[in-house]
């Protein structure tokens, strides 16, 4: 184990930390989705709620701002309306091949055909006028430190230090801020990471309220599992029988003139 992972995790969880680094280190517990797919894809359950909870408008375009590989884009095309357009969109040009043959595989034409992927990244996007206020709902599933991964890969624990979780967060911070400029007024933000750390979870999601003030409400998370924290829900392995790490916040922009 990692010193300094280990005191890292220590320090915010306590007494519980033990239980939930050994419910990380066992394997994850995906589970078949196909809801109007031509196959089941594998998901872990909490990443099925938390694409669930973006509140998809009728005939709008929506956004899946960091999709591949794809699963998340899968869940929202199945409880979109025939008058929905997705853009599914991935920056890496690896992850985005991935992406494509996801969507491909598991959408019929008729899907397919609503579902567009593009590779723009996605925390300058909200710098080009053209773009703003575009959207009338965006998912963004932020990349994270993903703790899972890093502490049953002994490489990649290894190299672990205190700045990953801190650089993350910056990143995080861009791409929301930048989501939130795409976003439409009246339209729904969903913030996700598979993080436990509160520095990319609820600390990302109260620098949008410190910037954009009136211009944003807080949309409470309505899922059933998972532990309240200031601004979501994040569902641990070590509480929910393997499931996550998932936190999820959900956001909506509002007009400017809104008093304070």
């Amino acid at each position: 184990m990692n010193g300094e992972f280990d005191d890292y995790y220590q320090l915010i969880y306590g007494e519980r930390w033990p239980l939930l680094r050994d419910s990380l280190l066992k394997p994850s517990k995906p589970v078949p989705y196909s809801e109007k797919l031509l196959k089941p894809y594998m998901l872990d359950y909490a990443s099925i709620l938390a694409a669930m909870t973006l509140r998809l408008p009728k005939g709008g375009l929506v956004l899946d701002a960091c999709a591949a590989p794809g699963g998340k884009s899968l869940v929202i095309s199945s409880l979109m309306d025939d008058a929905t357009s997705l853009i599914s969109n991935e920056f890496s040009n690896e992850r985005r091949r991935r992406l494509c043959a996801v969507l491909d595989e598991h959408l019929d034409k008729k899907t397919r055909q609503q579902v567009k992927v593009s590779g723009f990244d996605a925390a300058k996007q909200g710098g080009r006028k053209t773009e703003i206020g575009r959207y009338d709902a965006i998912l963004l599933d932020a990349p994270c430190s993903s703790e899972r991964h890093v502490i049953q890969d002994k490489n990649a624990l290894a190299k672990w230090s205190p700045k990953r979780p801190r650089f993350l967060s910056q990143r995080q911070w861009s791409l929301l801020s930048s989501a939130f400029l795409l976003l439409k007024e009246g339209g729904s933000l969903v913030y996700i990471t598979c993080a436990i750390s509160p520095l990319e979870n609820d600390s990302v999601a109260e620098r949008l309220f410190k910037k954009y003030q009136t211009q944003v409400l807080l949309d409470p998370v309505d899922l059933a599992i998972g532990e309240n924290t200031q601004f979501g829900k994040i569902i641990l392995p070590d509480q929910w029988d393997g499931m996550g790490p998932m936190y999820v916040a959900r956001f909506i922009k509002t007009s400017e003139k809104r008093d304070k």
